[in-house]
């Protein structure tokens, strides 16, 4: 690590100045993910301030969710979080982690013909009891479980769907290819949910977990419903971003 001497007669603060070096040492990759910053006292040191000033950039650096704190042990780097934008568009979650350099998997738990519940015949906008095909698959991302997620689409608009090769496959660009299925819009709804046993076990964390409920429905450009979805997200890894234009 370099260290760069802080100036007490600039502008900004002596803190402001700590963290700003300290951000930049993350941001470049000096510091890398989980790796511990030099303690309080070693700050003091290398940059001939108070622990009052190190404390306060350190502060700061929490607050911008750039380290974390461990007590006993001090601050570390926080890991990076991929942004991702399909919560606020028609894209879908494979789509935008690949154009993020992320490595992804996704495996298909359960694929099969049922009929349409009330849920589904609601979000859907079809009779109960319609048939739709249902998938339920669990996407890992660099090997790390990330996203758990109960589709159902109308069967009528994808005669066979049930029985498609969906394995490390988008289903988008399944939809896309094989049933000319283009999504235009979608509507997306968002809340802190625990997870039962069940898929707590399968996304490897505890009950007790707060995840991201997503619960999604997307149509065509006729307005036609064609993909009604429940997703859990686990979001210790990534954030979401929605513009508002």
């Amino acid at each position: 690590m370099t260290h760069e001497t802080l100036s007490r007669d600039a502008g900004e603060p002596l803190w402001m100045q700590l963290m700003t070096v300290l951000r930049a040492q993350i941001e470049s990759g000096q510091l890398g993910p989980d790796q511990p910053l030099p303690s309080e006292a070693e700050l003091t040191d290398l940059y001939g301030v108070s622990r009052t000033v190190v404390r306060e950039a350190l502060r700061e650096l929490v607050q911008q969710r750039l380290i974390y704190k461990v007590k006993g042990r001090g601050a570390f780097v926080s890991p990076r979080k991929t942004e991702l934008r399909f919560v606020g568009s028609v894209s879908g979650s494979a789509d935008d982690l690949r154009e993020s350099g992320r490595r992804v998997t996704t495996q298909t738990l359960c694929q099969e013909l049922g009929e349409a519940d009330e849920r589904e015949a609601s979000l859907l906008r079809i009779p109960l009891g319609e048939q739709v095909v249902r998938v339920r698959r669990l996407r890992r991302v660099d090997g790390q479980p990330w996203l758990l997620v109960d589709a159902a689409i109308p069967a009528r608009l994808a005669l066979g769907l049930e029985k498609a090769v969906l394995e490390n496959q988008s289903l988008y660009d399944v939809l896309r290819r094989r049933y000319g299925l283009e999504p235009s819009g979608a509507d997306r709804w968002i809340e802190a949910v625990f997870p039962d046993e069940q898929d707590a076990a399968l996304l490897e964390v505890s009950t007790s977990t707060p995840l991201l409920g997503i619960e999604s429905v997307a149509w065509l450009s006729d307005r036609t419903r064609f993909e009604a979805y429940r997703a859990l997200h686990r979001s210790d890894q990534t954030r979401f971003y929605v513009g508002i234009r």
